[in-house]
């Protein structure tokens, strides 16, 4: 079993343009690139899990996140980061398309596509991290067993803050978030080795 990151993309790992689907507009958001690289080189998956309401509402279709996915990809490798998978839940329930006019377990801040990660890419939740700028993020991370990590960079404008929607950690940016994660980790590494050593 593997560990990972899940990532929010709009507002977290990409400047936040509301409803945007044009590749041209997607620019990573500051230090994005260091903190995912020191992510992947501890040893944890990279995991894109993203709401696409855009496609309901009939702002683009959903052939379109092909070319925002490809973007993404292209501007993370040429920070030297790989992303390991690419969720995305084109739903919702006043959605303007009928296809995709529905209430579903994927949109956050439901887990489904969390569970279905970890499903497919073999990833203890348990062990991984979500990681948003929304409390919606949060609370899908915390209904599917991660820990999790709020960006406070001004997107959560309600502060809904009941139980399963409070953040383990706010950090101002992907930097401190990872930098977070990093420690963190290595005191659960270092505790449970000590464990180890003395059975």
């Amino acid at each position: 079993m593997r560990k990972a990151i899940f990532l929010d993309k709009d507002g977290t790992l990409i400047v936040d343009v509301p409803y945007n689907a044009d590749p041209a507009k997607i620019v990573l958001e500051r230090g994005v690139g260091t903190a995912l690289k020191r992510l992947s080189a501890a040893g944890y998956m990279l995991i894109v899990i993203s709401n696409q309401a855009g496609i309901a509402h009939g702002f683009f279709t959903e052939d379109a996140i092909q070319g925002v996915q490809d973007k993404l990809y292209e501007l993370l490798l040429m920070e030297g980061v790989k992303l390991d998978g690419f969720y995305y839940c084109p739903h919702h329930p006043a959605g303007k398309i009928k296809a995709y006019s529905k209430i579903c377990e994927c949109r956050k801040p439901g887990p489904g596509m969390l569970f279905k990660a970890a499903r497919q890419l073999r990833i203890k939740l348990s062990q991984s991290w979500m990681v948003g700028d929304i409390l919606h993020d949060i609370e899908a991370g915390n209904r599917a067993g991660c820990q999790t990590i709020l960006i406070d960079n001004g997107n959560e404008t309600e502060w809904d803050m009941r139980l399963d929607r409070i953040p383990g950690f706010i950090a101002d940016d992907m930097e401190a978030a990872a930098a977070h994660i990093l420690s963190t980790g290595n005191n659960l590494a270092y505790e449970q080795q000590r464990i180890s050593d003395h059975r």
